[in-house]
């Protein structure tokens, strides 16, 4: 009987060891997490329970993040509540004096945790920082005595040092939170002061900070922060404070509080448009940007409008540059809104202070003359939506006139003369549109094709109607020679179909016989010359074709 070779035993001993090797490896590592299967050779029993990851940072989410959140605030809330108590046997500012106190208790035991527990540490300092906010609004206000007025300068002095301390607080610490902590106390401190041009002032310098802050920490969240308190602060203090108990009313206050708006709104702006330069801080940068123009100049507007009607002409003029400035700051953005939004707040200011210093019906010359203005700086912008928008504003101020005015002036002629200088500005400058289809042109050409009959109607006398349109027939053809644009002839074209209507309808029968019989022969003639024209025309196109490398160009 064969015997098997003794030099396989040893390679059976090592495969055995390798297979408890293995077996011990899998064990460890299911024990450490690495494994969720026990997949060894000779093991046995189920494999050990385990927990998903994703569970666990849930589960440290909740406990040790948001609870730590929660519990903090809530003890800084019922603190600032048994503060707010009065204590009829304490002096005025002891619980003011406490509140500083803890106020402290609370940063320094936010400093030692520093490094262990930075998560509380950073909860325990801002709600420290909060709480001596408080206790500096205690002095002032709630309880049945006070230890300092609001409307006192030392009042209004400790307000707004206690909000300065936060913000220099967080811009030490470069902290973002602990910033709009600081702009939310400054905000307060502004409503809260008695004094307008301190409140105002507070607002002002809190907008240029806030501005100044996001550009040199590189993150939006002061601006966006920052903008609503402070057009919320304006708004309240421009209704008489209500928020202190005062009669709900519009204050005029100093008479240079409409800048503070417009700081404002140009801080806000300005550096906004750092962060609109593609990437993923686009969208919330434009929606800022938009957001800053339609909530900034309404209530610009309607306080200019309440308080300081006899200075409005100045004040809108004074917002039109200032947003029309930032349209042009705007204007490199690509998607275009800052450009947009800020123009059109910049010419409804524009139209707002035309309204206000031009008499009616004059005010419409003006404001047709405006659409010219907006076309132009539209073109310079590279802004299609502005151009839209334009010609409806365009069409609405043009039936508006047609509505209201009494009697044809000439102002309708201005309106067609802006509507065929408007499209000849967009048919110059198309490229910078990008207006390949001209659809803009035919709606301002297809009004002064209305316009011009409309008007000469009213203007001369009947009897001369039908003539005065073949004049303009003649001025379309004029154009179209001059500016090579089959446009104008079209027009041109319409323009004597429209006569030869009209003489059909109204010539014959209301027309006396001299006038009547004026208006065929012109009108005759007048399409003869055309037709002939156009045949001699036809021919040499004919003549010329066989000799031209292309089709020819009207």
């Amino acid at each position: 009987m064969a015997t098997e070779p003794s030099d396989t035993q040893p390679e059976r001993a090592l495969a055995a060891n390798l297979e408890r090797l293995e077996a011990r490896l899998a064990r460890i590592e299911a024990h450490l997490g690495f494994d969720t299967q026990a997949v060894t050779a000779g093991e046995t029993g189920p494999a050990p329970p385990t927990v998903s990851q994703g569970d666990d940072e849930l589960e440290f989410k909740i406990g040790q993040e948001w609870f730590a959140r929660v519990g903090i605030a809530t003890l800084g809330i019922g603190v600032a509540f048994t503060l707010s108590l009065p204590y009829a046997n304490l002096p005025p500012a002891a619980p003011s004096a406490v509140g500083y106190v803890l106020a402290v208790a609370l940063i320094v035991v936010a400093g030692l945790c520093r490094g262990r527990l930075e998560l509380v540490s950073r909860y325990l300092r801002a709600t420290g920082m909060a709480l001596g906010y408080f206790s500096s609004l205690r002095v002032c206000f709630f309880g049945d005595r006070h230890a300092l007025s609001a409307d006192s300068a030392g009042g209004g002095l400790l307000l707004a040092f206690s909000a300065a301390v936060i913000l220099a607080i967080g811009l030490r610490r470069r902290s973002t939170w602990l910033f709009g902590l600081g702009l939310l106390a400054g905000t307060t401190t502004a409503v809260a002061v008695g004094s307008p041009s301190l409140g105002l002032a507070l607002v002002a310098i809190l907008a240029v900070a806030a501005a100044a802050t996001g550009v040199w920490l590189g993150r939006m969240a002061p601006i966006l922060v920052a903008m609503p308190l402070a057009y919320a602060a304006y708004a309240v203090w421009a209704l008489n404070n209500p928020i202190l108990g005062r009669t709900l009313g519009v204050v005029a206050g100093p008479p240079w509080a409409p800048a503070v708006i417009l700081v404002c709104i140009a801080a806000f702006s300005a550096a906004l448009h750092r962060f609109n330069r593609g990437g993923r801080d686009n969208t919330a940068a434009n929606a800022g940007i938009f957001l800053n123009a339609a909530v900034g100049y309404p209530v610009y507007l309607l306080h200019t409008l309440g308080s300081f009607s006899g200075e409005l002409v100045g004040f809108q003029l004074a917002a039109a540059v200032v947003l029309i400035g930032l349209a042009f700051l705007h204007s490199g953005e690509a998607e275009g809104i800052g450009a947009f939004v800020c123009a059109m707040s910049g010419f409804l200011a524009l139209s707002c202070a035309i309204i206000k210093a031009a008499p009616m019906p004059a005010v419409f010359v003006w404001l047709s003359v405006q659409s010219v203005i907006v076309v132009a700086t539209a073109i310079w912008l590279r802004s299609r939506f502005i151009i839209v928008a334009n010609f409806g504003i365009y069409v609405g101020i043009l039936a508006s006139y047609v509505v209201v005015a009494e009697g044809e002036r000439g102002i309708s002629l201005g309106f067609g003369v802006v509507a065929l200088v408007t499209a000849r500005l967009l048919s110059w400058k198309q490229e910078r549109l990008v207006l390949k289809t001209g659809l803009m042109r035919n709606c301002y050409l297809s009004v002064a094709f209305l316009i011009f009959p409309y008007a000469l109607y009213h203007l001369v006398p009947r009897a001369w109607v039908s003539l005065a349109w073949v004049g303009a027939s003649l001025m379309y053809y004029l154009l179209a020679a001059l500016l090579h644009n089959p446009k104008y002839r079209w027009m041109a074209h319409a323009t004597l179909v429209l006569t030869a209507l009209y003489l059909a309808v109204a010539g014959i029968s209301r027309l006396e016989p001299v006038f009547r019989n004026l208006s065929f022969l012109v009108l005759g003639a007048v399409f003869l010359v055309v037709s002939l024209v156009f045949t001699r025309l036809r021919a040499r196109n004919r003549a010329a074709a066989p000799r031209t490398a292309g089709p020819g160009q009207d």
